[in-house]
């Protein structure tokens, strides 16, 4: 059994002590004076959930540690994507600018960097979170982005639309009012770029996620009243549960297997 990660909140330099303070409070954890300080000395946590100058970010302890990881979309990776057609793939499997006003249901919301692109693709998205810490982090670089004085992540984020739960405890009418379901379920990161190897380890810090787990979800979301459901692999492994999907669509380092509803199929192909 995967044990709870032991984390605190930190104030860094330049950082808002009331932001601080608020997030301690709403998470239920202490708060350090000092980054270096721990509540019973610096080995007994496993993250620190830091506020500085640069907003919040989670920065992973122990030997060999990478450094902080911050929920932002105004850091230039998303604009590059943009402009170089990097949303193709996932803008393609979930059939975003099929119809206007798309919606789309993020089941594994993460650090929402595929949400963004999505709806930044036009779509209306639902982003659930079921980790508490992250979807704190969501929840600033949502309003971050929505009180930005750059009109293009102003959009963006009114399109964006955070659930800090389960997915599986939306309201049947919310599933039902969705075109897709994504689910993007916690693989490994080797071979990816040290930034998402960064990412990665602060995710498996906080989920206790496996195979298992992630086929549960992927059997749940195949029995919602939805278009399609769409789920995010490695390029070369098996599909979960051994469900093949209907085709699949390559990006640069994963696949995007699509699973559309039959009782929507005629629909799609029309």
């Amino acid at each position: 059994m995967t044990t709870k990660p032991r984390l605190a909140v930190a104030l860094g330099d330049g950082g808002d002590p009331a932001l601080a303070r608020q997030l301690a409070e709403a998470l239920g954890l202490p708060l350090l004076a000092d980054p270096g300080d721990g509540p019973d000395g610096k080995q007994a946590l496993d993250l620190l959930l830091l506020v500085d100058a640069a907003g919040p970010a989670l920065r992973p302890l122990g030997p060999g540690a990478s450094g902080p990881v911050r929920c932002r979309f105004d850091d230039g990776s998303l604009r590059y994507r943009r402009r170089n057609g990097h949303n193709e793939a996932i803008g393609r499997a979930l059939a975003v600018g099929r119809a206007p006003g798309m919606r789309i249901i993020d089941g594994t919301g993460g650090f929402a960097r595929d949400a963004f692109v999505l709806a930044d693709l036009g779509a209306e998205v639902t982003v659930c979170e079921r980790q508490p810490v992250l979807a704190a982090l969501l929840g600033e670089a949502i309003a971050s982005a929505a009180a930005s004085g750059d009109p293009w992540l102003r959009q963006i984020a009114g399109r964006l639309q955070l659930v800090p739960a389960d997915v599986r405890t939306l309201a049947p009418g919310v599933l039902a009012a969705a075109d897709a379901l994504y689910l993007d379920p916690m693989f490994p990161a080797a071979g990816k770029r040290a930034a998402s190897g960064k990412a990665m380890t602060v995710l498996q810090h906080l989920l206790d996620e496996d195979e298992a787990a992630a086929t549960a979800l992927v059997t749940w979301a195949l029995a919602q009243p939805v278009r399609r459901v769409v789920v995010k692999r490695p390029r070369r492994a098996p599909p979960l549960g051994g469900r093949a999907p209907s085709h699949s669509l390559p990006g640069r380092a994963v696949r995007f297997d699509v699973y559309p509803n039959p009782k929507y199929h005629k629909t799609e192909q029309e």
